[in-house]
């Protein structure tokens, strides 16, 4: 699976941005999908993920209530809708794929990677 995320950029404190990521390769509702961020000088870490059929999605305590993940498997696209942004949500997001369970944080268990896209938040 080849990933391609976008859909970053500045914005400012209580802000929204819907990130995007498109799939391609093997097919796209075989697969469960997460969202990972990375801050800099900071450990990767998960966001949120959803399953292959988009009827289950789990997410970090930090998000909950302000990101929400999605998919479209006839676009084979998810998307993350972030809204009430914070300057501590300032990172490069990652898009991942497993062929695994949707319902895991380690970012060890996803198989496939996109090449990130940053959002900046501005206090």
């Amino acid at each position: 699976v080849q990933l391609q995320a976008s859909g970053g950029g500045l914005v400012q404190t209580g802000g929204s941005l819907r990130l995007s990521c498109a799939a391609s390769g093997r097919s796209f509702s075989s697969v469960a999908m997460g969202w990972f961020r990375q801050a800099p000088g900071k450990e990767r870490e998960f966001v949120a993920s959803i399953s292959r059929s988009g009827s289950s999605t789990y997410s970090a305590d930090s998000v909950k209530g302000r990101f929400t993940i999605s998919r479209d498997n006839a676009k084979n696209t998810v998307y993350m809708q972030m809204n009430g942004l914070k300057p501590e949500d300032t990172a490069v997001y990652y898009c991942a794929a497993t062929a695994g369970s949707y319902y895991t944080s380690r970012s060890g268990d996803y198989d496939y990677w996109g090449q990130g896209t940053l959002v900046t938040v501005s206090s």
